[in-house]
């Protein structure tokens, strides 16, 4: 094993997913939690998730050579000041928010000398399922995680977050700070707004009843990630409101462009359209399954 002992603070899907991984692997030995709920930390003990918890986050991270944030994004930076203060200089921080800047920004401001141990990183995983009940040992497998590592960044502590993710069955890659909020605000957090919005829309409508009860497979697909973590989207539209509005009005002109083929009958437009979406759709398919 790698990791002597493993501090996670917020021991949810993602948290709880990754010490299962970590667990299967060998890659680590002691796992502490730290949550605000008591109960979730007694249940993660029952799951075999982690193997201690507390309440404090001094006691939690304070002998810990890795400690991996896996808070709400808006939680996270409230954080890390308290991280900080009990952190030792060798101990490795990570976190798994979807958007890099923020956190990044907080940590310089507040990690100090420290910030050099700190490694941005982002699993692209997870279901619209929450909690630590929803953990799965396999999450991670053949998924993206994404490390935005800085200047200051210290290459040994990249490494080592780098072979944690890799122990969880993932593919790393390295991405600038903001290049990955740019590239995930509309492969990700777009789809999320326009699921969200879809379904509010649906539900908002005189015939709502009959539009759900009628509704089949496409709409079910669709709108999956719409039962995700309200909260948590709320915080990510805000740590990436730059980006998402751009994707949003990209969005919006195109979807404009296809409500005018539409009334005008460009049916060739509409057509092309719907062809270049298949054919993406299905290139991405076909290099998501290799």
């Amino acid at each position: 094993m790698l990791i002597d002992h493993l501090s996670i603070i917020g021991v949810g899907l993602i948290g709880g997913s990754l010490a299962r991984a970590l667990r299967k692997a060998e890659f680590v030995g002691r796992v502490t939690g730290c949550n605000r709920s008591e109960e979730t930390l007694k249940k993660a003990v029952q799951l075999g998730v982690i193997d201690d918890y507390s309440l404090d986050i001094h006691e939690a991270v304070k002998k810990s050579d890795v400690i991996v944030v896996g808070t709400p994004l808006a939680i996270s930076e409230k954080l890390l000041p308290k991280i900080a203060d009990s952190m030792s200089a060798n101990t490795v921080l990570t976190d798994v928010g979807s958007v890099k800047s923020g956190i990044v920004k907080a940590a310089r401001q507040t990690l100090f000398e420290k910030f050099c141990n700190f490694v941005p990183g982002h699993p692209i995983a997870g279901t619209e399922k929450n909690g630590v009940e929803a953990s799965l040992e396999d999450l991670f497998v053949n998924h993206r995680v994404i490390l935005t590592p800085v200047e200051e960044t210290c290459p040994k502590a990249c490494k080592l977050i780098t072979e944690m993710w890799k122990a969880a069955g993932a593919d790393v890659v390295n991405l600038d700070v903001q290049h990955h909020d740019e590239v995930l605000a509309a492969t990700s957090h777009l789809p999320h707004m326009l699921a969200y919005a879809l379904v509010d829309c649906l539900a908002g409508m005189q015939e709502r009843d009959e539009i759900f009860k009628y509704a089949a497979g496409g709409f079910a697909d669709f709108t999956r990630i719409a039962s995700s973590n309200p909260e948590m989207w709320h915080d990510i539209c805000f740590s990436n409101r730059q980006a998402l509005v751009r994707a949003l009005e990209i969005f919006s002109t195109h979807i404009n462009k296809i409500k005018v083929a539409i009334e005008k009958s460009e049916s060739n437009e509409l057509l092309e359209t719907f062809r270049r979406a298949k054919e993406a759709r299905d290139k991405f398919n076909k290099e998501k399954n290799r």
